[in-house]
């Protein structure tokens, strides 16, 4: 394994002592580069890379990967503060114990989701409101209205749709969810809010398209 080079995105407080006491040779660099990356960190983007931040600074990361072909050849690992919806979906520690797998951890492949406007997504998309329709693959999952549609990866199908349903005081059908490669959501109606792992994209869309890319994202989470 290569030494880890460390992106420091958002401060983790609890992981700077303990980075501090790496041995040399275990440590290739340790970088500030800001929430939210982009293009100045393409040279860093090599070997282990540890990103110490949240979704939305690590899904910027794997933006970079993806715009440079580097997906198949960068292990990422991540660190954060607290739980996010990345870190639960793959059971990830956080703070100083994010450390020690990114030091010892294996690789493994995980889905890595795309849109129709050059961005990815990592861990959560949310549509909403959605007045129209939505197909999972060739799929009718929604004609009408929702208060909003929820996007994940999948490990095996690519994506995990749950269409929200409205609920008055606790009663009301729950979210039914759809497993498939590919969304595509019509919403002329009222055009929709797009969120990308808690970014807001920078206007209301009436139509939007998330599907599994080809290549995976080595996340580094294995067992040591």
């Amino acid at each position: 394994m290569s030494a880890l080079h460390v992106l420091i995105c958002t401060p983790v407080p609890a992981l700077l002592p303990a980075l501090d006491q790496l041995p040399a040779g275990q440590l290739a660099a340790v970088d500030t580069v800001g929430p939210r990356p982009g293009k100045e960190i393409d040279p860093l983007l090599s070997g282990r890379v540890l990103v110490v931040g949240d979704d939305a600074d690590l899904a910027a990361v794997v933006l970079r990967l993806f715009r440079k072909d580097r997906l198949g050849t960068v292990e990422l690992a991540y660190a954060t503060a607290q739980p996010t919806p990345f870190s639960r979906m793959y059971s990830l520690p956080v703070g100083a114990a994010a450390l020690r797998v990114a030091l010892q951890g294996e690789p493994d492949p995980v889905p890595l989701v795309r849109n129709d406007v050059g961005g990815v997504l990592i861990a959560e998309g949310y549509l909403s409101p959605v007045h129209g329709t939505a197909y999972v693959d060739e799929f009718r999952v929604l004609s009408g209205a929702t208060p909003g549609l929820l996007v994940q990866p999948h490990p095996e199908k690519g994506l995990e749709v749950t269409v929200r349903r409205t609920r008055i005081l606790g009663f009301g059908r729950k979210g039914r969810s759809h497993l498939g490669r590919a969304l595509q959501v019509g919403s002329a109606q009222s055009p929709m809010t797009v969120l990308s792992d808690g970014v807001r994209f920078d206007r209301p869309m009436d139509r939007w398209t998330f599907y599994r890319h080809t290549a995976p994202l080595r996340l580094v989470r294995g067992a040591f």
